[in-house]
């Protein structure tokens, strides 16, 4: 599909193996696999590269997703309802066009995935059962298993990847840097497990490689969800987006374990309750709008009780007797493992960072800043979720604009191909450094990333805070080795450049909140948008603007 591209190159790819593709998308959850199963459907004999850390299917944050898929299914729900929702979780910043796609495609994707074999719960008479979660005013929400929903969807997804002839799939590979020529995206070196240093080379990028929710101590991010992706495209020169939004869920389970596992939103729709030690209800709870209020405000109701010396309980005792249990499988299996009977017991709870809106600033269609490159679920930020996501909207997200990803590649296919042959021989030398031997954080340092981000920059922000946080960071980035590559201090970066957006915004809206600053002000909403110096490797640039601006069409 890409005549003529050298199959070697420069100095700075030797002692690596090559590939060459079409396409190449980083990340396999959700909006990855869509964007290629997509793509592959639209452009038959395509060439897609699929890189995973992991074996398909099998981690990451999709496969996780307890609460389930959003969509307006139910004759009595409509797609706008469904965006009048999502809009007002927004807090004033959601771009109501992208809302409009994402609930009016959003149960016809939802159909093509019960077409690959998707298994969602049903009732007693064979329909679709649908629940209802925080924020949302009408019953929606599809589950499958009760709360193992995004590991269903990833099997489905996944089983119609390894068949799909136009997509390869690189299992056990973790990217590192993206490779720049003149300007432009021309692929991405990685390591493998198996094969040690690798490059694809490609007519287009695709970043699918989820948020940094491990950037904080308590989170429920598994493992590698370090914020790579938003490091990488921002070295790559591109411009990010509303970083300061991160959505805290309110009930992880508060165990001593890393990540927190999340304890569905699901049992609060379906009836439990939050409490305190002594079952009575928390009364900032009520105060924010109650058990089913947006979760940012859920989340600032239990943070204050804990910071009060409480502790935060759900009561799920009534949902979870007798037969009860087998609509939660998953809950109750995790709460066994930690020695909690939910039937019988209060579950502990906690805040916890569990999904970003900001990232790559990129347009309906997925475009970067950045030629050639592209992103897509978490990652990204094109507006769609404002200040705060609706509750089970980011794998319909994944969905949605992964396939709408597609359809655009797939109509500048031909364009990409020939501007990736025309500049991709003369890649920066200085982008070797990725092959030399370097360390990595250790682990006492990434402990104090996130403990410093925890505190200062987390459910409840200030400016002292802030500036304390941006502070420390800076120090720490002074302290690291300089033997510790960029690509291996991805953790740090992404701290400071959410530090650094939280810091600039000095109202609260949405899911940022600064106790020094009311809600609710008369300033027009703003997006904020952030890029790194090119004159300063360390330096942080954070503008301010009132409607977000689409990056310029790579076509």
């Amino acid at each position: 599909m890409i005549p003529g591209l050298p199959a070697g190159g420069g100095r700075e790819w030797e002692g690596a193996a090559a590939h060459v593709a079409d396409t190449v998308v980083i990340g396999a959850g959700v909006a990855g696999l869509s964007t290629a199963l997509e793509l592959a459907r639209l452009v038959p004999g395509i060439d897609i590269a699929l890189l995973t850390r992991h074996r398909l299917g099998e981690h990451g944050a999709s496969p996780l997703a307890q609460g389930g898929i959003a969509a307006a299914l139910d004759p009595a729900d409509s797609p706008a309802r469904h965006a009048a929702d999502t809009e007002q979780a927004a807090a004033g910043l959601g771009r109501r066009g992208l809302i409009d796609l994402l609930t009016g495609e959003g149960p016809r994707r939802v159909r093509e995935l019960i077409g690959l074999g998707a298994r969602f719960d049903r009732d007693a008479s064979g329909e679709l059962a649908l629940g209802l979660e925080g924020a949302h005013s009408r019953k929606r929400i599809l589950h499958a298993d009760g709360d193992r929903t995004g590991a269903e969807v990833t099997r489905a997804l996944a089983g119609a990847a390894r068949a799909c002839r136009e997509i390869r799939i690189f299992e056990g590979v973790e990217a590192g840097e993206l490779a720049v020529s003149a300007g432009r995206v021309v692929g991405v070196r990685v390591e493998s497990r198996d094969s040690g240093h690798q490059q694809f080379r490609a007519g287009a990028t695709v970043l699918a490689t989820g948020g940094p929710g491990r950037i904080y101590l308590r989170t429920t991010a598994p493992a590698g969800l370090d914020g790579d992706g938003l490091a990488m495209a921002a070295r790559a020169g591109a411009r990010l987006r509303d970083l300061e939004f991160v959505q805290f869920h309110p009930t992880a389970l508060d165990v001593s374990t890393d990540p927190l596992p999340l304890v569905t939103e699901a049992l609060r729709g379906a009836g439990a309750r939050l409490v305190g030690e002594t079952g009575s209800g928390i009364p900032g709870v009520e105060a924010e709008g109650g058990e089913l209020a947006s979760r940012d405000r859920v989340a600032r109701a239990l943070w204050r009780a804990i910071e009060d010396g409480q502790r935060a309980f759900l009561d799920a005792r009534p949902i979870l007797e007798g037969e009860g249990a087998a609509r939660f499988p998953g809950a109750v299996r995790t709460c066994r493992r930690f020695g909690i009977d939910a039937s019988r017991e209060l579950i502990p709870v906690t805040p916890a960072a569990h999904y970003h809106m900001g990232g790559g600033a990129v347009d309906a269609d997925g475009r970067s800043s950045v030629e050639g490159l592209w992103a897509v679920g978490e990652v990204a930020c094109s507006g769609l979720h404002g200040a705060n996501r609706l509750a089970s909207n980011s794998l319909l997200e994944g969905l949605v604009f992964g396939a709408r990803l597609a359809r655009a590649l797939a109509r500048e296919q031909s364009a990409v191909s020939y501007q990736v042959n025309a500049g991709s021989r003369a890649l920066p030398s200085a982008r070797a450094r990725y092959w030399e031997p370097g360390g990595v954080l250790p682990r006492a340092v990434r402990l104090r990333i996130r403990t410093l981000m925890w505190k200062l920059a987390g459910v409840v922000r200030s400016s002292s805070g802030l500036a304390m946080a941006v502070d420390g960071l800076a120090e720490i980035e002074r302290e690291v080795s300089p033997g510790v590559l960029p690509s291996r201090r991805n953790l740090l970066l992404a701290a400071r450049m959410v530090a650094h957006a939280a810091r600039a915004r000095t109202e609260s809206v949405g899911s940022h909140y600064r106790a020094d600053a009311p809600e609710g002000g008369s300033r027009a909403p703003r997006h904020s948008v952030l890029e790194l110096d090119p004159e300063d490797p360390a330096g942080i640039r954070v503008g301010l603007e009132a409607e977000p601006v689409p990056p310029e069409s790579h076509g």
